[in-house]
């Protein structure tokens, strides 16, 4: 069996940087582990586009021209791939095209948007969504068929993580650390680690999703235990080995509606890191049911205090979280169990 495998990032990059061991695999959904299940797949050539129309039509242009060499479309989003999914919906298009749905489907108030939406949902043979609760909300729209919907359990690259770890040994662990970029509710975290002595590491961009994070630090009280590190462009391994080392992950998130942190979240599994996280419904893992960290109602200043002096004065307990949250990502989180997932739907596709 072949697929065309399409991703919004640039996927020729992120695949040879992993091949160099230099890139987590999982941010290609279980791509690099299809092969093992039977599956080929060729790559979209990632281009950038500044109108999202022209990206539709060059991602169905690129679609077309292989369309004889395959069996079906993977994508890991469905941004740039509408004109696709809509000629799937009227028989135009005849490969079946599974997809990854990020946010949880909709019912507009515009009676013209919601048949739109049904229309475009009847254009894509199966979805994969990351939580539970994404999968629950998105099926009382009733735009797609329960038989076609699919919780996925998208997780870390074992290996990847395995590697970073014996190549940078860490026999004590020390300070907090913050690496996600989207959406992050740094008001909250900040002024909680300013009323403790923790050490706290932030990095993330200086902008990102319309958020200035810059200059929201030129206007914050940031005291000496909390240091900002500002990045741009890919920095994965360096970076995973800056996480390894600390005691353990928080992510501070604002409210939304899809998984924000999740990448964080399997990062810290794979590393067997307690975690300190938003509450965020879509999050698949319930931190306190799995006693591999502690969630924090959104905008909470003084749970985030509680929840860091928790673990700070509980080091054998944080251990104990850690240890919990590597037995997850090795049964349940981690992307051959993805890729496997993934291959028994695109499975059904094989001609």
């Amino acid at each position: 069996m072949r697929i065309y495998f399409y991703h919004t990032e640039d996927t020729q990059y992120i695949y040879g940087e992993w091949e160099k061991g230099q890139f987590p695999g999982h941010f290609l959904y279980g791509a690099t582990h299809l092969r093992e299940h039977g599956i080929d797949m060729i790559m979209h050539k990632h281009r950038d586009f500044s109108g999202r129309l022209r990206a539709a039509v060059y991602v169905l242009w690129q679609i077309l021209k292989n369309y004889g060499k395959i069996d079906a479309v993977y994508a890991t989003h469905y941004k740039f791939l509408e004109l696709v999914i809509f000629l799937r919906a009227l028989g135009l298009f005849r490969k079946p095209v599974v997809i990854w749905h990020h946010q949880p489907i909709i019912t507009p108030k515009k009676k013209w948007r919601e048949w739109l939406g049904r229309l475009f949902y009847r254009g894509i043979d199966d979805m994969f969504f990351f939580s539970q609760k994404l999968y629950d909300d998105s099926l009382k729209t009733k735009k797609a068929r329960q038989e076609r919907m699919h919780v996925g359990h998208w997780g870390a690259d074992m290996d990847y993580y395995d590697r970073i770890m014996k190549e940078h040994p860490a026999d004590q662990h020390a300070g907090f650390i913050s690496t996600g970029r989207e959406r992050r509710d740094m008001k909250t975290l900040v002024a909680a680690f300013n009323e403790t002595d923790a050490r706290l590491d932030i990095y993330l961009n200086k902008s990102n999703c319309g958020i200035d994070y810059e200059q929201m630090f030129r206007n914050m009280e940031v005291r000496d235990n909390v240091n900002v590190h500002f990045m741009s462009g890919y920095q994965q391994a360096n970076l995973s080995a800056t996480v390894y080392h600390s005691v353990c992950v928080v992510i501070c998130c604002l409210e939304t509606k899809y998984t924000v942190g999740l990448t964080t979240v399997v990062e810290a599994l794979a590393f067997g890191l307690p975690i300190i996280c938003s509450r965020n419904p879509q999050i698949p893992v319930d931190f306190d049911k799995e006693k591999c960290g502690i969630s924090v109602p959104y905008y909470d200043k003084d749970g985030w205090i509680r929840a860091i002096r928790y673990v700070q004065e509980h080091p054998d307990e944080a251990r104990k979280m850690g240890q919990r949250a590597r037995q997850l990502a090795e049964q349940m989180y981690n992307d051959r169990r993805c890729a496997a997932e993934v291959a028994q739907v695109l499975k059904k596709y094989e001609r």
